[in-house]
C-alpha cells in the first residue's frame, strides 16, 4: 500500500474512533466503511475491524461501568448466546460477494440507526429470558459474519422494544460489543490464523481517538450533529459496497 494511503487510512480511522466514541459506540461499522472505501479486501476488514473494536468498546465498556449505568441482569442473556455464536460467526468466511451485500446493508441499517431518535426514554419491562436469549444468538452471528461487535443491532432492537433506559442501553451494548468482538476475532483466528500486519498502526490511531474521543467529544462535540454527519459516511460506504458486489 502506497504510504500517501496509508496515512490516510489512519487519520480516516483516528477520525472515526474519535466520532464513534463520542457518541458511545465502538466504530466497527465506520471501520469496515473507511477500509471499504479503501478497496481492502474481506479477509483483511473483518480481523482489522474486529481488533479496532476491542480497543475502542474497552474504553467505553469501563467509562459506562464507571457512571453507573450498566446493569448485569439486563447484560447477561443477551450475551450467554452471542459469544459462542459470533465466534462461529467469525470463522466463516463469506464470499466477497455476499460479504459486500451483507456489510452494505449493515452499513446502511447503522446510518438509519443515527439518524433515527426515539422519543421517549421511559422503558416498559425488561425482556424475558427466552426472548434475550434467542437475540443475543442471531446478533451475536451476525456480528461474526460482519466484523461488527453487534451493537449496531441490538441497540435499536432495545430502544424500540423500550426494554431500558437509553444510557443503560448504551452501557449493555458497549460490553456487548466488546464480547462479541473478542469472540469474533478468536474465531476468525482459528480459520485465518493471522491477524492482517496493517491493524497495528490502524489500531494505535483508533485507541488515541477513541480515548479522546470517549473524554472529551462527548462533552464538547454536538451528538445529533455528528450523528448526522456518520450517517452520511456509511450511506456512501453502504451503497458502494451494494454497487461493487
Amino acid at each position: 500500500m502506497p504510504m500517501e494511503t496509508l496515512l490516510a487510512l489512519i487519520l480516516a480511522i483516528f477520525v472515526v474512533a474519535f466520532l464513534y466514541s463520542s457518541v458511545g459506540h465502538a466504530g466497527a461499522s465506520g471501520y469496515i466503511a473507511v477500509m471499504g472505501l479503501a478497496s481492502l479486501s474481506p479477509a483483511m476488514i473483518k480481523p482489522s475491524a474486529l481488533v479496532l473494536n476491542v480497543l475502542v468498546a474497552s474504553i467505553g465498556s469501563w467509562q459506562f461501568y464507571r457512571a453507573g449505568h450498566f446493569r448485569w441482569r439486563l447484560f447477561w442473556p443477551f450475551a450467554l448466546l452471542s459469544i459462542p455464536m459470533a465466534f462461529l460467526g467469525g470463522a466463516i468466511a463469506l464470499p466477497t460477494h455476499w460479504f459486500k451485500i451483507l456489510v452494505g446493508v449493515v452499513l446502511l441499517l447503522s446510518a438509519a440507526n443515527f439518524l433515527w431518535r426515539p422519543g421517549d426514554d421511559e422503558p416498559r419491562a425488561e425482556p424475558s429470558l427466552p426472548v434475550a436469549l434467542g437475540a443475543g444468538g442471531v446478533l451475536g452471528l451476525f456480528a461474526g459474519l460482519t466484523g461488527t461487535g453487534g451493537g449496531i443491532f441490538l441497540t435499536p432492537l432495545m430502544l424500540l422494544m423500550r426494554w431500558a433506559r437509553t444510557k443503560q442501553v448504551a452501557a449493555t451494548s458497549a460490553l456487548f460489543i466488546l464480547v462479541n468482538s473478542l469472540a469474533g476475532l478468536a474465531g476468525n483466528a482459528t480459520a485465518a490464523r493471522t491477524i492482517p500486519a496493517l491493524v497495528w498502526p490502524l489500531a494505535a490511531a483508533a485507541l488515541v481517538g477513541g480515548t479522546l474521543g470517549s473524554h472529551l467529544g462527548s462533552k464538547r462535540l454536538p451528538p445529533v450533529a455528528i450523528k448526522r454527519l456518520l450517517a452520511v459516511v456509511l450511506v456512501i460506504a453502504g451503497l458502494h459496497l451494494l454497487r461493487s458486489a
